[in-house]
């Protein structure tokens, strides 16, 4: 049985997708999401807790992103910008539900466990059950692997009060 050409060519790297999307190319913004979605959408509902929340923030990201490419610089790796921007458009959601005063529905207990173990579990509820600006760090050092800096750079504060909140939490 042989396989496909195709199935043998390298995956076609990010800075040519980007150029074929700000060239107006829709396969490449599909390529591009197609490559990301699930990861992003992952780090998505670690912020929101909410899977249609986290759905929205990246709905919300690649409707905008042939716009956004105009100005992407491309000074590092497009992922590390595509989870910067997913980051801030989790967390402007939740700002603008807490103004509105929106109290997200819990996921089924049935999709929480997942196979998971008791201890996942555990620790997942008690991350869920920490005041927003607490998780909200925790999520971007221990789960994302984000600097202080970085999260001091993303939430607007100083370096010294993510590592305060990292502490507290």
């Amino acid at each position: 049985m042989s396989l496909p050409a195709r199935a043998l060519d390298p995956p076609v790297p990010d800075a040519d997708l980007v150029a074929a999307v700000r060239a107006g190319d829709p396969g490449a913004l599909g390529a591009l999401y197609d490559r990301h979605a699930g990861m992003l959408g992952r780090l998505a509902l670690r912020l929101t807790r909410s899977r249609s929340e986290a759905e929205e923030v990246v709905q919300d990201l690649f409707v905008g992103l042939p716009e956004a490419l105009a100005r992407y610089v491309e000074a590092g790796q497009l992922v590390a910008w595509l989870r910067r921007v997913t980051v801030n458009l989790a967390l402007k959601r939740l700002r603008r539900a807490r103004h509105r005063g929106e109290v997200a529905l819990a996921e089924s207990p049935a999709a929480e466990t997942g196979g998971a173990s008791v201890e996942r579990i555990q620790l997942r509820r008690a991350v869920e059950s920490l005041p927003e600006r607490l998780r909200t760090v925790v999520i971007l050092k221990v789960v994302e692997g984000y600097s202080h800096g970085e999260i001091a750079e993303l939430l607007g504060i100083s370096r010294g009060a993510s590592e305060v909140r990292l502490s507290r939490a």
